[in-house]
């Protein structure tokens, strides 16, 4: 519900930049591609030794900061294939970095024509600012049972996204 509430305070925000690392109200607005290294991830689950190719979306985001916390919701893009994360997506600001801490359930793949298995996972992923407007760091996730116990580490990145020209003559 506390995300719910966020999302409707800042939805009617306008975009503004992102502020550097170490800003005093740092802000996260705008679309942005989130690329997430799957091909090269790693861990001790047999989910991080699964092959997969690396996979990207645009999402748009909208931030604020009020009492001294600040946060990014996820305000737009695509919805998750898998039914069990947390929507809408909010990201905290740690002082470093924006950080999305979760629980869900993974699905754990187990080849063609066979049913995924799910067991609980909890997630933490961090998108920390760089110089350039990009943002890079990590995403974890800790599997608890079934065939996929363990963890799945992969490198993310999100890439701002311009916005797309009008027609001429518009």
């Amino acid at each position: 519900m506390l995300a719910l509430t966020a999302v409707s305070m800042i939805v009617g925000g306008g975009l503004v930049a992102t502020a550097p690392a170490g800003a005093a109200e740092p802000a996260w607005n705008g679309r942005y591609s989130l690329e997430r290294s799957a091909a090269s991830k790693t861990g001790t689950s047999l989910a991080a030794r699964q092959g997969e190719p690396d996979f990207s979306d645009t999402y748009t985001f909208t931030s604020m900061c009020l009492g001294g916390t600040c946060s990014a919701v996820v305000t737009g893009g695509p919805a998750p294939k898998n039914a069990t994360l947390p929507q809408p997506p909010v990201y905290t600001w740690n002082g470093t970095s924006w950080v999305h801490v979760y629980d869900w359930q993974w699905d754990c793949y187990m080849g063609e024509g066979v049913e995924k298995v799910y067991a609980p996972a909890h997630s933490e992923a961090y998108y920390t600012p760089q110089p350039d407007g990009t943002f890079t760091g990590t995403w974890t996730t800790t599997i608890t049972g079934g065939p996929c116990n363990g963890d799945v580490t992969m490198n993310v990145a999100a890439y701002p996204v311009a916005p797309a020209a009008a027609p001429f003559g518009s």
